[in-house]
This record gives structure tokens, C-alpha cells and sequence, in this order.
């Protein structure tokens, strides 16, 4: 099979922070066993979901290429998705919150492309390519939902984080890989378990990001779409669980009004929902969104939404009223007593911006120690400099070449020789440099003239803060990949020799043919792997016109489940399946 990822222009235009996530499908990997919990799952699901979800789902299957049969490849799926104006990508479990955001703003789906166990085969925490494949792909085939992913996505990629956030993230990254790795132990998965309990029961408070990710989880992932009464299902969550499929459309689980009130439901991974939240239509999606947004740094700006880019620890912008964009990692800021920030500091790598552009000659390279400068309205003046005119800059000695000395309402003080200024596409003023430069605050120097050139940022105030750069080619990498990477556990002769059956019970399906009968199959299953059940069923499936096989088949399954409760309903479902 062709796995090359064939050219699609979102692709094409994603940037180099996000590049770093996408890894290689190797479609080859998957094992036959892989193949028949994809068969399974899916042909539950599509039995299943044909009542109970949005009417969406069943077109969405077939306008995106999902097949029943046979795990999705990438190729396929960005050759048709193109179709509709989306991609995909393969990534390694879960990706930085911001990062999967930024892909959705892309109009690319992130998939995971690893398959759950057959030991999870009802639910697992961890992404996997039954989830996002079969979830999330076939719903973004409706228009208004489309973009609503699209412009969540470019809402949520701007949500500022905070320490806490990145601890849980590791966290609920580390369980769902050790969840799904062969070989765990059960030390493993309780100490991982116990992580993510233990943040969750954290009392803290909830972070632009944290709210994001719960609209994210009731919409996305756990929505349901028509009225409480009569609810249909839409969230990939639900979409791609066979258990929970069904268990959410019982009474026991509350049906609630979606409204901006569920930003503050948060959730547990590791257990079914106990409350489930429906919209009336996707447009009101949107509209909930929209609202959610009004709320956040990104709009708002001011002393909050610095504090909280401080408070986050990573590369974050400001944005001031004259358009200047300043991107870095902020650690520092002065307040008046109004509230109002009247100077800020970066550490570390430091870029300016202006309507998303890089200035010249003010990236990284000239700012790699950080950058600060004193904000707002001069003392006994009126006019705020970004507003001078050329004559009024001259009027108050605001001249290049010239040596000047001003202060600020706020009581900064700034000393320099004014070499230039930068303007906006406008004629503002943004930026304007100065050498042998000195400024103080009370009894405090922010800045000697031996730091060398000073640029001192033009604007009365902040007017949008959020997460990431301006210009994303500012920087590298604004996302950093986790440290716990995805557990590959050789696999043993007897998983081997299990591998090989269910390779030649799918030879039969796909009618390669094969010198082994089904009885032999049966037989050596029976007596060497007697606890697999999914492979019973496929055989019992294929014995449909030979009776005796298959009522031998049967009287197995049927022991099975006395033996096994466990597994007593998957068995039901498979043979229901069948018949």
C-alpha cells in the first residue's frame, strides 16, 4: 500500500512547530489483530449509531472514506478529506493542548494512529485511530460543524495556560500510554492513575486553556446534538465507544442545556460521564463559543491577561494599542494604583511584531536576552507620543539625533539619545530606539545604558495577551515535545503465533485463500490462545454455511461468557453481529 501522504496545500502551509508532531503511519504495522478490533468496533458502531446519531455521522463515513473493513491510511483519507477542505496527519498520542488546537485552526485532523488493545476494546483514555478516524473524521463532512472545529481551534490555540495545565498534560499522556502498552503492570498503571487523581483533586484555578478543554470534551469529544428529551450523538468520544455509546442514552446520565456554564464542568478520563451536555444545533456551538471568548486575555488584555502569561511560564504575546506585538516568556510587571500595567519584561528569546509580522531586525537574534519597556500616558502631557505628529514630536523634542528626558504618569523615568522610530502602516509611531539610554522607577534602575540599544515600546495599554508568537517563524519550536514517548513491547511467540491466526482468518475474508481449514483454525485456537474471543467471532462469521463448525463455535463463545462476565456482552454483541 501507497502510505506517501499525498500533497494537500493545508499541509503544505502547516509551520515547523507543528511538523515536529506529525510521524510516519507505517500502515504495515498493523497486525491482523489490529484489523479485526477495527472490523469489530466499526461494525458495532455503525449498527448501533444508525439510531442514535446525528444524521451527520452515517454520510460523514462515506464521505471521508472510513471503511467498515480495514483500518484507515492516511493517503486515503487526505485524498478524499481534500475533497472537503481538510487533512490529516498522524501524531503520537496526545500533543500539546495549544498544538492541537493550532492543527484544528489549520483544518487539519490530528490522528492518532496507534489502535487500542483487544483488552480495551470498549473504551480506552488513550487517542487512537478508532477515535479520531472513525470519530472525529466522518462528523467534520458537515459544513457548520466544520467550522466550528476550524474556528475552536484558532480560538483554543490563543488559550493561556498554566503550570498545572502542563503537569496534567504529562500526566494523562503518560496513563493513557501505559494504559495501552503491552506488558504493564498493574504498579505501573495504579502509580499512573494515582497522578492524574491526585492533580485533578487539585483545587486550583481553572486556566483559559483548562475551560477551553472542557468546552473542547462536552462538545467535541462528549456532544450530543436535538433537544435533553431526545438527544442525538456527535462527540467523537462517544462516537468511537461501544460502551459508552450506549450507556449515555440511558437516564443514567444527566442531559443538560449546553451553555458557556460547562467551561467549568471539568471531567475524568478514566470514568464514564455522569452528565452529558446538548446543543440545539451546531450554529449555537459557535455562538457558545464566541461568548467564551469575549472572556478571555486574547480580547480582554490589561494587567489580567499578562499576569496570566507570567503565570504560564511559556512563549506568549502581548499585543498594544498601537498594534505592537510583543512575544516571549514574561515574567515581570508594574501596576499604578488604577490597575493599569505601566511597564513589562521579557526573559529569554524575544520577538516584535506588527499585524502578525515579524519586524525586521527585531527578532530573536537582536532580542535573545528578553526586552522591556515602560507603558502608558507622559506626565503633563496630553498626547500620548503614537499619536505625534511629526511637528508635535519636534515640539517635544522627540527628535533623532537628539538627547531626551521624559517621564511617565506612572513615575518611570526615561534618559537617552533618540536615534529612530518605527511606524505602523498607519503612521503611528510603534517603536522608537535610543542609546546610552537609562530608566528608573522610584528608587529601582530598569535598564542602564551598558545593557546597550533601548527600543521602547509605544502604547497606552495591553489590549490582547495569549499563548504563543505573533509570527510563528519567530521561533523554532513554541511547542516542546514530551519526554514520555510511546512504549514498543517486542512481542512474544505466542503473541505471534495468535498474530498468524487472525492473519489467516482475514485471508479467508479477504479471499487470498489459505491451505488451513477453519476447523484447524478453530482447533488451534481453542487449545493454544483459549482465552481470545474476538477471533471466535470472526470465525463464526466465515462458518456460516457449515453448520457443524460453526455450532461448535458457538457452544465456545456461549462457555465463554459463563466463564468470562466480563466479556459476556462483547460476545452477545459479536454474535448478534453475525446473525
Amino acid at each position: 500500500m501507497n502510505q506517501n501522504i499525498e500533497t494537500n496545500p493545508l499541509l503544505d502551509k502547516l509551520p515547523p512547530h507543528l511538523q515536529q508532531y506529525i510521524k510516519p503511519q507505517n500502515y504495515d504495522d498493523y497486525t491482523a489483530i489490529n484489523q479485526a478490533v477495527w472490523r469489530y468496533v466499526m461494525r458495532k458502531s455503525v449498527s448501533y449509531l444508525t439510531t442514535v446519531a446525528h444524521d451527520s455521522y452515517l454520510d460523514g463515513l462515506q464521505k471521508t472514506g472510513i471503511s467498515i473493513d480495514a483500518i484507515p491510511s492516511m493517503y486515503g483519507m487526505n485524498r478524499i478529506l481534500k475533497a472537503i477542505g481538510w487533512a490529516a496527519v498522524a501524531v503520537d498520542g496526545f500533543i500539546p493542548p495549544n498544538a492541537f488546537m493550532e492543527f484544528q485552526a489549520y483544518k487539519v485532523l490530528v490522528i492518532a494512529s496507534d489502535i487500542r488493545q483487544l483488552e480495551h476494546i470498549s473504551y480506552t483514555p488513550a487517542p487512537d485511530i478508532i477515535h479520531e478516524a472513525a470519530g472525529h473524521a466522518p462528523i467534520i463532512a458537515n459544513p457548520d460543524y466544520a467550522e466550528y472545529l476550524r474556528r475552536f481551534g484558532e480560538v483554543g490555540a490563543k488559550a493561556i495556560l498554566s503550570s498545572h495545565d502542563n503537569d496534567m498534560y504529562e500526566a494523562v499522556r503518560k496513563l493513557s500510554i501505559v494504559k495501552e502498552a503491552v506488558g504493564s503492570s498493574e504498579t505501573e498503571i495504579e502509580a499512573a492513575e494515582a497522578r492524574v487523581n491526585e492533580l485533578q483533586a487539585k483545587k486550583v484555578e481553572l486556566s483559559e486553556m483548562a475551560m477551553i478543554r472542557n468546552l473542547h470534551w462536552w462538545t467535541v469529544e462528549y456532544g450530543m446534538i436535538g433537544t435533553v428529551e431526545d438527544p442525538k450523538i456527535y462527540g467523537a468520544g462517544l462516537l468511537s465507544s461501544i460502551g459508552e455509546s450506549k450507556w449515555c442514552m440511558t437516564d443514567k446520565v444527566k442531559k443538560l442545556p449546553y451553555s458557556v456554564d460547562a467551561a467549568y464542568q471539568e471531567f475524568d478520563i478514566t470514568k464514564p460521564q455522569p452528565q452529558l451536555y446538548v446543543t440545539p444545533d451546531f450554529s449555537y456551538l459557535m455562538q457558545v463559543l464566541e461568548e467564551f471568548a469575549s472572556t478571555m486575555a486574547l480580547r480582554k488584555g490589561g494587567f489580567r491577561g499578562l499576569r496570566k502569561l507570567i503565570a504560564s511560564k511559556k512563549i506568549g504575546t502581548i499585543e498594544l494599542s498601537t498594534g505592537l506585538q510583543v512575544s516571549g516568556v514574561f515574567t515581570e510587571m508594574i501596576m499604578n494604583e488604577d490597575n493599569e500595567v505601566v511597564f513589562f519584561r521579557t526573559e529569554g528569546p524575544t520577538a516584535l511584531s506588527n499585524r502578525e509580522k515579524e519586524l525586521i531586525g527585531h527578532g530573536v537574534t537582536m532580542h535573545p536576552h528578553g526586552f522591556s519597556s515602560p507603558l502608558g500616558k507622559l506626565k503633563g502631557i496630553n498626547l500620548a507620543i503614537e499619536d505625534m505628529s511629526p511637528r508635535d514630536l519636534k515640539a517635544y523634542s522627540f527628535y533623532d539625533g537628539e538627547r531626551i528626558a521624559f517621564e511617565y504618569e506612572s513615575g518611570i523615568k526615561v534618559e537617552g539619545l533618540n536615534v529612530t522610530g518605527i511606524r505602523n502602516i498607519y503612521g503611528k509611531l510603534i517603536l522608537i530606539q535610543f542609546t546610552d539610554c537609562t530608566i528608573t522607577y522610584k528608587d529601582r534602575v530598569l535598564f542602564k545604558p551598558e545593557y546597550g540599544t533601548f527600543d521602547l515600546a509605544l502604547g497606552k495599554k495591553i489590549v490582547s495577551a495569549y499563548a504563543g508568537a505573533a509570527d510563528y517563524n519567530s521561533f523554532d519550536f513554541m511547542h516542546f515535545k514530551s519526554e514520555t514517548l510511546t512504549v514498543q513491547v517486542p512481542k512474544s511467540k505466542k503473541d505471534q503465533d495468535l498474530e498468524r491466526l487472525y492473519s489467516l482468518v482475514r485471508d479467508f475474508r479477504t479471499e487470498k485463500g489459505t491451505s488451513i481449514s477453519l476447523e484447524i483454525i478453530f482447533e488451534t485456537l481453542t487449545k493454544q490462545h483459549p482465552q481470545d474471543w474476538l477471533l471466535l467471532i470472526e470465525l463464526y462469521e466465515l462458518a456460516n454455511n457449515q453448520t457443524e463448525i460453526q455450532r461448535q463455535i458457538l457452544q465456545r463463545l456461549q462457555t465463554m461468557q459463563i466463564e468470562r462476565p466480563e466479556i459476556a456482552q462483547l460476545i452477545k454483541d459479536g454474535v448478534d453481529l453475525v446473525e
